[in-house]
């Protein structure tokens, strides 16, 4: 006899998974837009005044899915300090979390870190209905006021236009800890480089090496539209002063003909406006049909080799400043059969082993 089942209700079973947030009137709230907040990872947000990663006009023209996705605010940080004992936000979104493969808290929550450069931690994510475009949530509270440096990261993969910070009124803002240099990292790439599929923004890559090694990173991936085109080598080569630049866009090149026509372009782009800056090449992380698709991976090999030839082409040329990291290297003994969410897009755990990997590549080349 068939049985049938019961629709399971959380909210009834355990008690409300989206506490409310209680005595907010009794906060101060600031918009970050304002000092002494700093805002990392939107580079045009002086000129334009909105959370996008990529400028509203530009001489070149964006192709219409990366200006969307330029909405996306994968990579932005909130960074002050304050002796508030407690820590509220209160956000509206462009629209609802709707992934499939990704948790809400991922694409459209904020989390939270504490302590300073080096010695972050996390303490919660903002709690939210999936189905909400605005919300508000508690991020700490304690009993008595205590001085902490705090990072909020932005959601990974939805827009944000309007975030505010809610603390004690009597609470002092104040400014965040110096980087140990003003000149950002700049990685440009896909959905992997964007964040798909974190549990929560701070275990994007691009998040984590922000932990690591004290700099700004702008986050540039662009989900399904990393594909090197010539005109976000020019948008990207307006970046003032960068420490340097990460190229991590194979996964969405395709045929090989793709990459071979657009990475020498694309470097040369970069290289006219900023001809010391050091370039990173990453091919693509190892997916779990690797194994599996001998067609695949023989097109994968060879996608690979092109920018390998890159890299060795322009080092014998003369630059110095230019690198190849094997992708199918980052995430370890666990490849991708552990690391990913669908055989593709990495878990916090494959996110993680990402940065544990690039950072020691990274650091001598931002000199620091």
């Amino acid at each position: 006899m068939a049985v049938q089942s019961k629709e399971i209700n959380l909210d009834q079973l355990g008690g409300t998974i989206y506490p409310e947030t209680k005595n907010s009137e009794q906060l101060k709230w600031y918009s970050p837009l304002e000092a002494p907040f700093h805002i990392a990872g939107f580079h045009w947000l002086a000129q334009d005044g909105i959370y996008r990663r990529l400028p509203l006009a530009s001489r070149a023209v964006l192709p219409p899915a990366v200006d969307t996705l330029a909405y996306c605010t994968a990579g932005g940080q909130i960074r002050f300090r304050t002796n508030s004992s407690r820590l509220v936000i209160r956000v509206r979104l462009a629209g609802p979390a709707n992934m499939h493969h990704m948790p809400s808290t991922g694409q459209c929550g904020f989390d939270c870190y504490l302590g300073e450069p080096g010695e972050q931690h996390f303490i919660s994510t903002a709690i939210f209905k999936p189905t909400a475009t605005e919300y508000e949530s508690q991020l700490y509270q304690w009993d008595v006021q205590k001085n902490v440096a705090v990072t909020l990261n932005f959601p990974l993969y939805q827009g944000v236009e309007e975030v505010w910070i809610g603390v004690d009124k009597d609470a002092v803002i104040s400014d965040a800890p110096a980087y140990v240099s003003n000149k950002p990292v700049v990685i440009y790439g896909t959905s992997v480089t964007q964040g798909g599929c974190a549990s929560r923004p701070g275990m994007a890559y691009s998040n984590i090496l922000s932990r690591m090694i004290p700099v700004e990173f702008v986050n540039l991936g662009f989900s399904g539209n990393g594909k090197g085109e010539p005109e976000l080598a020019h948008i990207i080569s307006e970046i003032d002063e960068p420490a340097l630049f990460i190229l991590d866009y194979e996964g969405n090149t395709g045929e090989v003909e793709n990459i071979t026509r657009t990475l020498p372009e694309f470097i040369r782009i970069l290289r006219a406006r900023h001809p010391e800056v050091p370039i990173l090449v990453v091919s693509r992380i190892r997916y779990a049909g690797d194994r599996f698709y001998e067609g695949k991976r023989e097109l994968y090999n060879s996608r690979r080799l092109v920018q390998i030839e890159n890299v060795e082409q322009r080092q014998a040329e003369g630059d110095n400043n230019i690198h190849f990291v094997d992708g199918t290297k980052l995430l370890g003994e666990d490849s991708g059969s552990e690391c990913t969410v669908d055989g593709v897009h990495p878990t916090d755990l494959g996110f993680l082993h990402m940065a544990k990997s690039l950072a020691p590549v990274i650091r001598p080349l931002l000199r620091l």
